[in-house]
C-alpha cells in the first residue's frame, strides 16, 4: 500500500499497511478507493512549503474506483471538503466552510496520493463511462474554476487570467466561452501556446499594452507577487480574483483597492457535476496540459518535476 507522505516539510514513499483500510467498517459512511490517477496541484507544493501546518499523505486531484457503499465497482471522483453537517454553516449550505471539516490531503484528513484511502461516500461521483481517467482526473482543478461564473457574471466582460500554468489555462479553457473577451498573461511562451490555440489572446508578462486594464483579472500563479501584479491590471469598479493560495506572508498596499473600489474575491471549491459534464462534452481540449505521469513509488521525483517553472500538469499512478 504505496503512499506519498509529508512530515516536517520532507516527502518520504511509506508502503505500510493501513488496515484500516483493508476492513472498512459496515457501520461508517467512509468509502474505500482504489486510486487509478491523481493529479499534483499547486496546492500540493504550497503543503511542502508549510502552508496549513499539513503533515500526512497528500494529494486531492484524483479519480478511483469505489471498494465498498453505494458506488462499490463504480470509477469515482470525490469533493475535497468533509464538513461535520451539524453546525451553521453547514445548515445554511456552505459546506465548504464548516469550521469543522476536514479537506482530503490538505487539512486533518490523508490524501490522494495512496493505492488506496478513503472519503465519505456523499462526496463522491460517478464518472461516466465515456470519460477517460486521464481526463476524470482533472474534475475538481475544473471544479474551481468553474466556481468562478457561480460567484460573479462574466457575460460581456472583459477577463485577464494571470498565469499561464495548469490553474490559468484551466481556468481560460473553461471561462473564454462565457465573457465578452478573454486574454491570457504568463511568463512561457510555450505554455501560453495552449490559450492561443484556443483562439484566445496571449501577452508575455513583460508585453502588455501600456494603459491597458480589464474589468475582471483572475489571479492563478500562487506567487506572493501575483495580487501586486494583478491589481493595477483591474478597471476602477473592477474585480479581482484570487483562486491560489501561497504558503508564505506578503506585503501589499490595499489603497488602490479602496481609491479604484476594486472588489477582491477569494475563489475555492466548485460544481462536480457541472465539471464531469463539461468534461464529457468538451474534456479533450485540455489533453495538452498533461505533461508526464509517474508511479506512486516514484512520487519524490514527480513532486520535484511538478515543482520546475514551466511545467505542465503531473499525474500519478499506483505502483
Amino acid at each position: 500500500m504505496t503512499k506519498i507522505v509529508l512530515s516536517r516539510g520532507n516527502i518520504a514513499i511509506d508502503s505500510s499497511v493501513d488496515e484500516a483500510l483493508l476492513s472498512p467498517s459496515s457501520t461508517t459512511d467512509e468509502t474505500i478507493i482504489e486510486l487509478k490517477l491523481a493529479g499534483i496541484c499547486e496546492t500540493d507544493l504550497q503543503l511542502i512549503s508549510g502552508y496549513m501546518g499539513f503533515e500526512g499523505v497528500l494529494g486531492h486531484e484524483f479519480v478511483g474506483t469505489a471498494l465498498n457503499g453505494p458506488f462499490a465497482g463504480k470509477r469515482v471522483v470525490g469533493e475535497i471538503n468533509c464538513p461535520c453537517g451539524q453546525c451553521v454553516y453547514c445548515q445554511r449550505g456552505q459546506t465548504s466552510h464548516c469550521p469543522h471539516r476536514t479537506v482530503l490531503g490538505i487539512y486533518r484528513r490523508h490524501g490522494a496520493f495512496a493505492s488506496k484511502f478513503s472519503l465519505p461516500s456523499r462526496n463522491l461521483h460517478v464518472v461516466p463511462e465515456s470519460l477517460p481517467d486521464d481526463l476524470a482526473v482533472l474534475t475538481e482543478p475544473l471544479a474551481a474554476a468553474l466556481r468562478i461564473p457561480e460567484q460573479l457574471d462574466l457575460a460581456g466582460k472583459s477577463v485577464l487570467v494571470v498565469g499561464d500554468g495548469r490553474l490559468g489555462s484551466l481556468c481560460a479553457a473553461a471561462l473564454f466561452p462565457l465573457a465578452g473577451e478573454l486574454a491570457v498573461v504568463g511568463k512561457h511562451p510555450e505554455k501560453l501556446q495552449f490559450a492561443k490555440e484556443l483562439g484566445l489572446t496571449t501577452y508575455l508578462k513583460d508585453q502588455l499594452p501600456a494603459q491597458r486594464k480589464w474589468e475582471v483579472v483572475i489571479e492563478t500563479t500562487g506567487r506572493k507577487e501575483g495580487l501586486e501584479f494583478a491589481l493595477p491590471l483591474v478597471e476602477p469598479e473592477g474585480v479581482v480574483v484570487l483562486k491560489t493560495t501561497v504558503a508564505g506572508p506578503h506585503q501589499l498596499s490595499l489603497a488602490p483597492v479602496v481609491i479604484d473600489e476594486i472588489q477582491v474575491i477569494g475563489s475555492r471549491c466548485g460544481p462536480f457535476a457541472k465539471a464531469l459534464e463539461w468534461l464529457v462534452q468538451q474534456g479533450s481540449i485540455l489533453q495538452p496540459l498533461i505533461e508526464k505521469t509517474y508511479s506512486l513509488h516514484e512520487g519524490q521525483e514527480a513532486l520535484a518535476h511538478a515543482q520546475k517553472p514551466g511545467t505542465r500538469k503531473i499525474l500519478l499512478k499506483p505502483s
